[in-house]
């Protein structure tokens, strides 16, 4: 029997949870699921430059399993890209260490850390603003996983 999956850190929600190519209307096209992790993967080894060995540090998980995550990962976003895919971006057992808030009044983006949560805009004290890691159903659980840490 495997062993259960250990959660992955992941540093913040990302911004957009589907692409597509442009001028397709997406119920014609084949959906190719990127899971949480699999992004958060991508993030730090091709955005950030970081090494398989700090970006493993940084998920909490172990060096072999994010070269298999990143491999995964790397071939999902070809597949995008050169079968044209609807491109969604959800799921995996993750938490996240950080948050972002997007304000519907102005549209500013805020970078928070996760234990503080926003009511109202402080660029334009809109309260219309969305909780993009409550989006994915996280947020509290994340909170406890970070004071299980030690952070």
């Amino acid at each position: 029997m495997p062993r259960p999956k250990k959660p992955r850190t992941v540093h913040r929600p990302p911004l957009y949870t589907g692409f597509r190519p442009v001028g397709v209307p997406g119920r014609d096209l084949q959906p190719l699921d990127l899971s949480l992790d699999e992004y958060e993967a991508l993030r730090l080894a091709d955005l950030e430059g970081l090494d398989h060995a700090e970006s493993a540090e940084q998920m909490e998980i172990s060096r072999p399993t994010f070269s298999r995550l990143i491999e995964q990962a790397r071939q999902k976003m070809a597949r995008f890209l050169i079968e044209g895919r609807h491109l969604r971006i959800d799921g995996g057992d993750v938490h996240f260490s950080g948050n972002r808030y997007r304000c519907e009044g102005c549209g500013h983006l805020l970078n928070t850390p996760l234990e503080r949560e926003l009511e109202a805009c402080p660029h334009c004290g809109s309260t219309d603003i969305v909780d993009l890691a409550g989006g994915f159903g996280h947020g509290r659980c994340c909170r406890r996983h970070q004071g299980r840490r030690g952070r």
